[in-house]
This record gives C-alpha cells, sequence and structure tokens, in this order.
C-alpha cells in the first residue's frame, strides 16, 4: 500500500488543533472523480487517520475538494469497462463499501465540506461521513444520477441515503436521478448546515469537529416508511409511478431499486450486502453498457465546442417572434444572456416574452431571480440591439428569399466577431449566404422544438462558412448548456433528415391499413418516447410535408396532403391524424398482441436507420458516433440501445433474432 508522500490524488495534513484534513484534487482533471487510485489513496489517507484517532493524536478528520468548482462528480464512469463480469463488479464494490465503513466507524468526528457536484459515488463518499456541509450557491448540487447509466448506487447509498433523508424523500431522488440545490437537501437531511460560499467551509469544519457534530438520522414520520407495511404500499405506488415514465424491460435499474428497498428497506444490515448483489448484474448489463455509451456520445458533443476561445457571448439579438424564436429568446436568458427580440409584429413580440414565463420559473425558484432574467429579454421591434450583439440568430419564415433580404440588410450592422446565423431547418447555408458581402461568416444554429426541451443544436457548416464561426457557434451552443452537433449543410441535416424517412414510412404504413395506434405503440415498445404519428402531428402535418419535398419524399395524393389542405396539421390546429384536446391525442385501443408489436417496431425504424447510413457515408458529421448522438440527442431515439448504428451493428454481430429485451421480473 501507498504512503502519505507518495499520493497523487489526495493531500493529507495535520493542523495545530489536531484536526487532520484530506483535501482531494485529482490530478491531471478538472473535476475529481473516484478513479481506482483515488479510492486506494482514500484508504491510506482512511488507515492513517485510524491510527492517529486511537494515539489521540487527532480529534477529527475534514474531507474537502481542492477544486474550485466542485466536490465529487461520482464513479469515474472511464473505468466501468475494465469491470466486465458480475465477480469482479461485485468484488470492486465490495472493497470500496468496506473502506467507506471504516470511514464512518472511525472515532473521531468526520466532516464532509461540500460546493458545487457531489453526484453519486461523491454523495454516498459524504453520506459515510459524520456531518456534512454545504455552501448555499446555487451551483452546488447533490444527488444519484447512476439510473440514468442502468444502474442504482451502489457504495451504500441506498442505505445511507434512506437512513439520513427517509425513503419518502431519497427513493424518488434515486429513482429520477434528480439533482437537488443546497438548502433542498439540508430540508431532506442529506446536508446538516449551509454556509454562504466555498471560503466559509473550513471555519465551519473547525467548529463542527471542535464540538464534535453528529448528524441525526431520520426519525418519526420519515423513518416509519421504511417498516412493513407502509414500506409494500410505498414500494406499490414507487412501482407504478416509475411504470408510468419508463419500461422495465427498456430500463431495469429503477424497478431493482424498488424490489431492494421493498424486501430489504427494514434490514438496513442486510440492504448493504442485497444493493451489491443487485446492482453487480445491472452494472454487466447491455442495458447499462448502452447508457454508458450514450454518456461518452454527450462528453462527445461537448468537446465539439473549442475550450480555449478567445470570445464570449453575452448578448444576443433574436430576429422573429414566433414560437420558436421566442423560445429560443427565453432560454438564452434562462442562461444567464441579455436579449433583444424582434419582430414585425410587437404583438408577436409581446405574446413571446410572456410566454417565457414557465421557462423562467423552472430556472429561477425565486421571484427576485425571475425578476431579473425577465428584465434581461428586451423587446427591440426596431432591432436596434444588432449592434450591441454577441449572436445574432435568425428564426423567421422559412423561405430562402425572404432569409436572403434580411441577412442583406442586417450584415452591415453587426459588431466585428458577432456571429450571424440562421435558425432553417432546412434551406442550404450556401443558398442564403449567396447575397452577402461575406458570405462565409452565415452559419446555422438549428434549434429542436421544444427548446427548453431538447438538449441538441445543429451547427450548420455551409459550403463556404469559415471554419473559425462554427467554433464561435459552438461555444455559444454550450454557453446555454445545450449541446453541438457540426453538421455539413445538406438537405435536412442529420435530424430531419433521419426523421423524415421515418415518418413517412409509418404514413405509408397507416395508409395501407395498420392502425395509427398500433404503429405509434410498437415504436415504444421499440424504446422510442413517441411513436411517428403523434410525434408528424407534434411536429405539424405542414412542416412534414415541407421537409419530405426536400427530401425528395412527395406527399401528393396521401392522406397527409388532404389533411394540410383541411388545415389540419396536427396539434397545434386541435386536429390531424389524431384529434387533439387539452395538448393531448385522443387514440383508440392497440389491436397488435407483444409479438406484432415487436416485429413492427424493428420494422418501423428501419428506414431511420438507413438513412443513418446514408448520412454516415457521406461525410455530414465526422463519424459515425456522432451520427448515433445527433439522433439520440435529437429524436430521443432509444437511448438505451446505444444508437441507430451502433444498434444495428450490435444486431449484425450477435446474428440473433433483433429486438429481445430482456424481462424483468418485477
Amino acid at each position: 500500500m501507498s504512503d502519505l508522500a507518495t499520493l497523487k490524488d489526495w493531500r493529507y495534513s495535520v493542523d495545530v488543533e489536531n484536526i487532520a484534513w484530506a483535501t482531494f484534487d485529482r490530478e491531471g482533471e478538472s473535476q475529481n472523480s473516484l478513479s481506482r487510485r483515488a479510492l486506494e489513496e482514500l484508504g491510506v489517507i482512511v488507515e492513517t487517520a485510524e491510527k492517529a484517532a486511537l494515539a489521540k493524536q487527532i480529534i477529527g478528520l475534514v474531507i474537502q475538494s481542492g477544486k474550485d468548482k466542485g466536490f465529487i462528480v461520482g464513479a469515474d464512469v472511464r473505468e466501468f469497462e475494465q469491470l466486465t463480469d458480475i465477480k469482479s463488479v461485485i468484488d470492486n464494490v465490495s472493497t470500496a463499501n468496506a473502506l467507506l465503513d471504516r470511514l464512518e466507524k472511525l472515532p473521531v468526528t468526520v466532516v464532509c465540506c461540500i460546493h458545487g457536484f457531489c453526484l453519486g459515488g461523491g454523495l454516498e463518499l459524504a453520506l459515510a461521513c459524520h456531518y456534512r456541509i454545504a455552501t448555499r450557491d446555487d451551483a452546488t448540487r447533490l444527488g444519484f444520477p447512476e439510473v440514468k447509466l442502468g444502474i442504482f448506487p451502489g457504495f451504500n447509498g441506498t442505505v445511507r441515503s434512506i437512513r439520513q433523508a427517509g425513503a419518502m424523500a431519497a427513493m424518488p431522488m434515486m429513482l429520477a436521478g434528480s439533482m437537488v440545490r443546497a438548502p433542498a437537501a439540508r430540508g431532506m437531511g442529506l446536508v446538516d448546515e449551509l454556509v454562504p460560499a466555498a471560503s466559509n467551509l473550513p471555519w465551519a469544519a473547525r467548529k463542527a469537529v471542535l464540538r464534535k457534530r453528529k448528524s441525526r438520522p431520520a426519525a418519526g414520520f420519515k423513518a416509519l416508511a421504511s417498516s412493513w407495511p407502509v414500506r409494500g404500499f410505498l414500494a406499490n405506488k414507487m412501482r407504478t409511478e416509475t411504470a408510468k415514465k419508463v419500461r422495465a424491460a427498456h430500463y431495469p435499474a429503477p424497478f431493482r431499486l424498488i424490489d431492494l428497498f421493498a424486501k430489504f428497506g427494514g434490514r438496513p444490515k442486510r440492504m448493504k450486502t442485497a444493493e451489491t448483489e443487485m446492482f453487480a448484474p445491472l452494472m454487466v448489463s447491455d442495458t447499462s453498457r448502452n447508457l454508458r455509451r450514450v454518456f461518452k456520445l454527450s462528453e462527445m458533443l461537448k468537446a465539439q465546442a473549442p475550450k480555449n476561445l478567445d470570445w464570449k457571448p453575452l448578448r444576443v439579438h433574436v430576429i422573429g417572434a414566433g414560437v420558436m424564436g421566442a423560445d429560443i429568446a427565453g432560454w438564452c436568458v434562462a442562461s444567464g444572456m441579455e436579449v433583444t427580440l424582434q419582430d414585425l409584429s410587437p404583438d408577436a413580440i409581446t405574446k413571446g416574452i410572456a410566454a417565457q414565463s414557465k421557462t423562467l420559473k423552472r430556472k429561477f425558484k425565486t421571484k427576485a431571480l425571475q425578476d431579473a432574467a425577465k428584465q434581461r429579454l428586451i423587446a427591440d421591434p426596431m432591432g436596434l440591439g444588432i449592434s450591441r450583439a454577441d449572436v445574432v440568430i435568425e428564426a423567421i419564415v422559412e423561405r430562402v428569399e425572404v432569409k436572403q433580404k434580411l441577412f442583406a440588410e442586417i450584415e452591415g450592422k453587426l459588431k466585428p466577431g458577432a456571429v450571424m446565423a440562421t435558425n432553417t431547418s432546412s434551406i442550404m447555408i450556401e443558398d442564403i449566404a449567396k447575397p452577402l458581402l461575406d458570405p462565409g461568416r452565415l452559419i446555422g444554429i438549428h434549434f429542436f422544438n421544444p427548446v427548453a426541451q431538447m438538449p441538441l443544436v445543429e451547427v450548420i457548416k455551409g459550403a463556404t462558412t469559415r471554419d473559425s464561426e462554427i467554433a464561435k457557434g459552438c461555444a455559444f451552443v454550450a454557453a446555454i448548456d445545450k449541446f453541438p452537433l457540426i453538421t455539413k449543410s445538406s438537405p435536412g441535416f442529420v435530424v430531419n433528415r433521419v426523421l423524415g424517412p421515418y415518418m413517412m414510412a409509418a404514413m405509408e404504413r397507416m395508409e395501407k391499413g395498420e392502425t395509427k395506434e398500433n404503429i405509434d405503440e410498437a415504436a415504444r415498445a421499440f424504446g422510442m418516447p413517441m411513436g411517428p404519428i403523434e410525434l408528424a402531428d407534434t411536429v405539424g402535418l405542414d412542416v412534414c410535408a415541407h421537409v419530405g419535398k426536400i427530401l425528395g419524399r412527395s406527399a401528393e395524393g396521401s392522406k397527409l396532403e388532404a389533411l394540410v389542405k383541411a388545415g389540419n396539421v396536427g396539434k397545434k390546429s386541435g386536429r390531424g391524424f389524431y384529434v387533439w384536446k387539452d395538448g393531448k391525442a385522443e387514440k383508440g385501443g392497440v389491436t397488435a398482441d407483444a409479438a406484432k408489436l415487436e416485429t413492427l417496431g424493428r420494422a418501423l425504424v428501419e428506414p431511420l436507420i438507413a438513412e443513418c447510413e446514408k448520412v454516415r457515408d457521406e461525410g455530414v458529421v465526422a463519424n459515425a458516433d456522432l451520427v448515433d448522438a445527433g439522433v439520440i440527442f435529437g429524436t430521443g431515439f432509444a437511448p438505451f440501445r446505444g444508437g441507430p448504428l451502433h444498434f444495428k451493428a450490435n444486431e449484425a454481430k450477435s446474428n440473433v433474432m433483433p429486438f429481445r429485451p430482456a424481462q424483468a421480473a418485477e
């Protein structure tokens, strides 16, 4: 075992008051994550603290981060691939859990200082400490995101979070993979004390050690939820609510977590060992491997934005206050930017600004912050903000001559270095740029509806667009917390191009007699978030017909054409293929059995996968992984399958009947 002098990821010292300080500052990394080496070195520190405590050489241990912007983001996902079988998972997890048990059993007070992200294994480490202090800063978030990787907390976080917060608070947080702010975490019992800023943490930790403070476990009604029969009732309710969001065959982890709680929630010691036993098969499952792949794809998209660019977007000007333009403006404001919104219609601007209240309320929890955000969203019918903006985005009617005229008028008004972008969903960037004095300046920044929910933004490079402008476009997209996908200018780009054949083929299948309900349910059974017919109604049948025409798939003579001509264009008109009431489609029953739905679901995605192969082969994006990333984050393609091209490749390798989801026992 290493000694203190050879530590690379931790620093250990003892001050004049005999308080030991363990500082986690992972070598060569911008964030702390729990790698195998980091855990081994923590073991050295715990052993050292044990000996010092027995010798009365220390009176307490404080665990803190040496990173400016965070505590611990979780276990190192990059090392998960080394665990290829159940035994290796159990061995590694058991070693980590034994270490956290030793930490928890130290005879002196162990205090954890938290600022920034405290997630997954980081929160499990914190919960093994005796007392937790966190900053009130809005950037401080605690949570268990493991279900998003197809697993659940494996360092006994299930047991300790329930012990501290009670099952009614801890279980929903683990099941959703959600994060909570520090004040909410304190209210739950996960945090014991709050301080204003990171600079206050050492002094607060010192006081906690000197006063021998220890966190109190959940009591009263909070603790009652873990006893029988309340536990059984609560578990059944959790299963019902979880099943409304995901299917056990697609995402077994939350259902296995509920099983763990239902069976062992009243016996913490047994629950610890059962957690490891139930965690290990999930870790080596195809679902977890694929979801970890999706995580890596998200990191790949983030990497499309340059890290050291000497340009920072602070002000945005949006031209066009329709639904898309106004929502782009609202999201930029929610991301901390000042935005001016322009439109020919003052009423449209007023309506567009008013519609952003929901987004701002979700983003900012206090009225003061909401009011401050609203002050940053400025009506600008004359376009005075163009000359001050770092980014100018056009989101007007999808007609090339109208866009050309607009950009020709504003080109000379932009300040040097500002990004000039179009939100076109289908028109070639070089066509829009033709009349410009500097056509290399124009880029595409294509958002998807609804803007606040869709994580992907296509950054489109025209034939003459300069790479430096694309770099700034990606930096802007990253600054508003979206994933940039650099795409060549080609019909439909990536997302609309692959969705077009998928939706049109589904409509053709319906024309031949298959019910829309069967089609949509088969797609959901495959793992799509929404069926193609309901999706077409949601996007707008007029938009579908327009995109289909661009992609060479005419709607002439079809039911789609008839509905568009009649003005029944889907959700926005109240009627399309479905009748829409209160924002929901009125659906009939599904008549197909499970076997037919399985076969039909696989057939439905074949046109989408085939188009993805063409996108890859034509080099519309840099590589196959980016095709998968774009389609997952731009369409919601079944994440647990790892992406359309990945799914197709694995299907070919296995040479077995496609689409056989594992049936998880309830």
